[in-house]
């Protein structure tokens, strides 16, 4: 019982699709016009504009996590006086002066003098010191970690776009069908004035003649201001539905919009087309996937918390008292710099228990989108076959309205029928193409909708 439910569905959705998508204008408005606004749309909204910026954020973002693996290089300088301070004694006087005095007893000569002892303060006075200065990484699981990290954040603004952009095309293609709608609606209220004008000219001649009544003459004025009323409303309707949509595409409000033609085909012998309603190609669980990806790369990096950290260092440097330049000037100071750590109070553990935690959290989080986003496309599917249903009930009920009226109008020029059956064949008349073209455009924006909630549509 079911899987002949479930066949019958899948039937009827596929017939649905085939009448859409083989219909000229599918192949028409669809493929050409609406396209072609919806490239339009991609390429100049706002929002989407500001989310690229976002990106371009993103990719810096990255390149700076890149460059951290270069090495860093600065100059650095310093000209220092001092005065006063700790010195030291450095007693050559008292070590010197006895030897140098039992030589000049020996030799009978002065020629080694006496030396007083020298005091040299330890602040250099009248110094200078000019270094190149050179690090770079050697080892750093936190570069490594923190690069991942951000090319996987650069993944998600990219996601986040896709999803804007279908957004985007959702509400283009349901906003133009609000304006197609709004343009069947006058066309229809402009025939029904034109009728209702007739009714009036006619009634008022009849009355003239004093073959009328005026109740008859009332009635038709009444219905003229009515239809003009609604001819007024469906042309406001419009012209606000033009508004978003230009809005949407980043133009001026009252810029023209080209309307394609409607006119629906018949399937023929198309084979039926299978809908399952699939949502694994919704970016929003491709983005939870790439979320998952960074906490567990965070995971990683917490547990490489006792990785040692190992770098090297060069300066290329000069130094001298009194702005002196020679070759003992110049030096080179180079090394590795090697940090392990040993206890940080535990810290890294709980950074390791929250990253753990965390992973789980996004587990529940995909299980629990991917159901909504099931449930959403179900509904969808749903929603569309219930619009089908009722757009071919409209198709019925307005053939049925069109002979009907037929009769009652040739019936009311004969005499035979009464004014009011007239208006009232007219108004089923009217109601009736109303509903049709009404259901046939919510039958557009629901199959824009399930299009959406299963990402069906190529994003570049």
């Amino acid at each position: 019982m079911v899987r002949n439910a479930n066949n019958t569905n899948r039937r009827s959705w596929g017939i649905m699709l085939i009448l859409l998508l083989t219909s000229p204008f599918f192949a028409k408005a669809q493929q050409e016009v609406l396209d072609g606004y919806i490239q339009e749309a991609l390429a100049n909204n706002l929002v989407l504009k500001q989310k690229n910026v976002s990106i371009e954020q993103s990719l810096l973002a990255l390149q700076q996590a890149r460059s951290l693996y270069l090495p860093t290089s600065w100059l650095e300088g310093q000209y220092t006086l001092a005065q006063g301070g700790r010195e030291i004694t450095i007693p050559v006087g008292d070590l010197l002066n006895p030897v140098y005095s039992t030589l000049n007893q020996l030799t009978g000569t002065s020629k080694f003098p006496q030396i007083e002892n020298v005091s040299e303060q330890f602040l250099p006075n009248n110094f200078y010191d000019v270094r190149l200065k050179t690090t770079v990484p050697v080892y750093n699981p936190e570069l490594k970690y923190n690069k991942s990290i951000h090319e996987k954040k650069v993944t998600m603004q990219e996601t986040d776009v896709k999803i804007y952009k279908r957004e985007l095309v959702r509400e283009i293609k349901q906003s133009y069908y609000a304006i197609l709608m709004a343009d069947k609606a006058i066309n229809i209220y402009s025939s029904s004035l034109s009728l209702v004008n007739e009714n009036l000219r006619l009634n008022q001649s009849l009355l003239a003649n004093g073959k009328g009544l005026p109740a008859y003459v009332s009635r038709a004025e009444s219905e003229v201001r009515q239809v003009e009323t609604q001819l007024s409303n469906a042309k406001n309707e419009k012209d606000k539905a033009i508004a978003w949509f230009n809005a949407l595409l980043n133009r001026d409000v009252n810029a023209p919009v080209t309307l394609a033609t409607i006119q629906l085909a018949e399937a023929g012998s198309a084979a039926i087309q299978q809908v399952d309603g699939n949502v694994n190609a919704r970016e929003e669980l491709k983005q939870m996937g790439v979320m998952k990806d960074i906490q567990t790369d965070a995971l990683k990096l917490s547990k490489a918390y006792h990785a040692p950290r190992v770098g090297a260092f060069l300066d290329l440097a000069a130094q001298d008292f009194n702005f002196k330049v020679q070759q003992t000037s110049f030096f080179y100071l180079g090394g590795v710099q090697v940090t392990v750590p040993i206890f940080a109070g535990n810290r890294n553990l709980y950074k390791i228990k929250s990253a753990e935690l965390d992973l789980k959290n996004t587990d529940f989080g995909t299980a629990d989108l991917k159901r909504k986003l099931e449930v959403s496309a179900f509904s969808s599917g749903n929603n569309a076959r219930n619009n089908y249903n009722n757009y071919l009930l409209a198709i019925q009920q307005e053939t049925s309205a069109t002979k009907y009226f037929k009769l009652i109008d040739r019936g009311y020029k004969e005499g035979i029928n009464s004014f009011i059956e007239l208006l009232d064949a007219r108004n089923q008349l009217t109601q009736s193409q109303l509903q049709k073209e009404l259901n046939y455009f919510r039958l557009l924006a629901a199959m824009a909708d399930y299009e959406r909630q299963t990402a069906t549509y190529p994003i570049n």
